[in-house]
């Protein structure tokens, strides 16, 4: 058991886990890296909750003010049989919104990918700080 509360490669988690982490790129991997362990590589929803942390987590850095020398919050929460996964960032002058892919483009897809392997996602917006999470049914 490590000083955060959950077991590295293990599926039992023993409560909630959450990191500050500053705003650059290179941050993002460590926000999935948490997601990863504190899920455990054999949990069944482990991929899907990587992989929209990533999107949600590059999202924060490159269109919020987390990006420009600010932090993001990612909090893995597990309420009644779901895994719950949220980053706030440090605001935007909009608040997010849907992008449109472009076949072979690097952006856009996040917010759809949300929509197609997440339970429930929502976002909220207080005093310019945006909180995008999502929510996935433990199986």
């Amino acid at each position: 058991m490590n000083g955060s509360g959950y077991e590295m490669g293990n599926t039992t988690t023993v409560g909630d886990v959450e990191a500050k982490l500053s705003g650059g790129r290179d941050q993002v991997v460590h926000a999935r890296r948490l997601v990863s362990a504190t899920l455990g590589r054999d949990h069944p929803l482990h991929d899907d909750c990587v992989l929209l942390t990533s999107e949600i987590a590059t999202n924060a850095v490159v269109h919020s003010r987390s990006g420009d020398g600010g932090e993001f919050t990612v909090t893995v929460t597990f309420p009644r049989g779901r895994v719950r996964v949220c980053v706030q960032d440090e605001g935007s002058a909009n608040p997010p919104c849907a992008g449109h892919s472009i076949p072979n483009g690097s952006s856009g897809r996040g917010l759809p990918l949300l929509d197609a392997l997440s339970a429930r996602w929502g976002m909220v917006r207080e005093a310019g700080r945006n909180k995008v999470w999502f929510e996935i049914a433990c199986v």
